[in-house]
């Protein structure tokens, strides 16, 4: 019943991005001494979002409001352009992987939050508490 909503398919879609994400993270960490490593990441999760946004279809009020969705792309890890590299090659910066961890976890914290909301407003208007 829950997954029709769209407000909670938004807030499992957040919280699986952010485990994907701290996957990609932790492999980034536990190879931060591999010589010719290189760091990876996801796309952010709203680039994600509307590259998904046929499977989370908006409504509109008349034909036309919405261009045409793009192609359905699921996100995949990429080599960070542009990153510094060790002299081994590597490119994975440990303070760096250190903060991305912290904004994880508030996007995962705000996907619970999201979805713990949306569940008090549906007990709420059925008139229960």
């Amino acid at each position: 019943m829950f997954e029709n909503f769209e407000i909670f398919r938004m807030a499992q879609g957040l919280a699986q991005y952010a485990s994907n994400r701290q996957s990609v993270v932790a492999r980034n960490i536990a190879n931060a001494d591999t010589p010719g490593y290189r760091q990876q990441d996801l796309a952010s999760f709203s680039e994600t979002y509307d590259s998904n946004f046929d499977q989370m279809p908006l409504r509109a009020t008349r034909a036309g409001h919405f261009a045409e969705p793009p192609s359905a792309t699921l996100p995949k890890s990429s080599v960070v352009e542009n990153a510094e590299t060790d002299a081994n090659g590597n490119s994975v910066s440990l303070e760096t992987e250190i903060m991305k961890t912290a904004v994880i976890r508030q996007q995962h914290e705000m996907a619970l939050s999201i979805y713990k909301n949306g569940l008090s407003v549906l007990r709420a208007s059925l008139g229960r508490t």
